[in-house]
């Protein structure tokens, strides 16, 4: 069976979605076979992966709010080795019609568990806000939630929010919902307070921070205009080695066998 991290933090332009698809992109370079969720009405991820949003005809919103097989709305790009239930204009209705749902918290959830044996991973992406598109996300995440964090002093402050938010979800809704781990993005050398908060996001969540740390990058930041991953936009780079070895960290905690060299 699959597994199914939900990437998340309410916090913008901490590298959420950079992170959802460099992550993606690298695992499927390992031989696993990746589903990227694309639950932000600004569709970042799907424009990441190179589908024009207003060309979706069918993707998340559908996938929670009509009636229909969930594999329909799924693209595949093999040139990525890579599958997403793209978002598209749609969404950003659904926060609004998600009120009046039945069991609006576990749609997204029961939705994506009958997927959880095509796939190696799911990884969902979700709005940087708390309604209930993360909240969907968050209860999701059967295998734990990646926290992308910018090495920055606000992205700190942020992170509060959000530990209180994952401890309310499992209070009231999910009890086995986790931390499966901290993702330290945009790491600048040159700066001490880079440094300081990499020290205090270490003395908070200990072992779940990974030891795979991910530089400022100008190719980083380009890539998603061209629709590629970096991976394949510039493989070379300081960004790609950081996320290629991000994903071999994951996939070794989560006892994957990797692939012969």
């Amino acid at each position: 069976m699959g597994l199914i991290y939900t990437i998340a933090n309410q916090k913008g332009g901490v590298g959420k979605t950079t992170s959802t698809i460099n992550l993606g992109a690298f695992l499927a370079d390992y031989g696993m076979n990746v589903l990227l969720v694309d639950i932000d009405p600004q569709s970042n991820a799907t424009s990441s992966v190179g589908i024009d949003k207003q060309t979706v005809k069918g993707g998340t919103y559908q996938a929670l709010l009509e009636e229909g097989n969930i594999r329909d709305y799924i693209l595949r790009n093999p040139k990525l080795k890579l599958s997403i239930l793209p978002a598209s204009p749609d969404l950003a209705g659904a926060e609004v019609e998600l009120v009046n749902e039945v069991g609006r918290e576990t749609l997204l959830k029961s939705k994506l568990l009958p997927l959880a044996d095509d796939y190696d991973y799911i990884l969902i992406d979700c709005p940087p806000s708390l309604g209930l598109l993360t909240l969907n996300g968050l209860v999701a995440a059967v295998d734990g939630i990646l926290i992308p964090v910018q090495c920055e002093y606000l992205a700190m402050e942020g992170l509060g929010d959000l530990i209180t938010t994952i401890d309310r979800v499992r209070r009231v809704i999910s009890p086995d919902l986790s931390v499966r781990g901290v993702i330290l993005t945009m790491f600048d050398t040159r700066t001490n307070l880079a440094n300081d908060v990499v020290v205090e996001v270490k003395k908070h969540f200990g072992e779940k921070v990974f030891n795979s740390i991910v530089p400022r990058s100008i190719r980083l930041a380009e890539a998603p205009s061209y629709g590629v991953p970096i991976s394949i936009y510039s493989p070379g780079s300081i960004g790609a080695k950081a996320y290629r070895e991000l994903a071999r960290e994951l996939l070794l905690g989560d006892g994957r066998q990797l692939p012969a060299v």
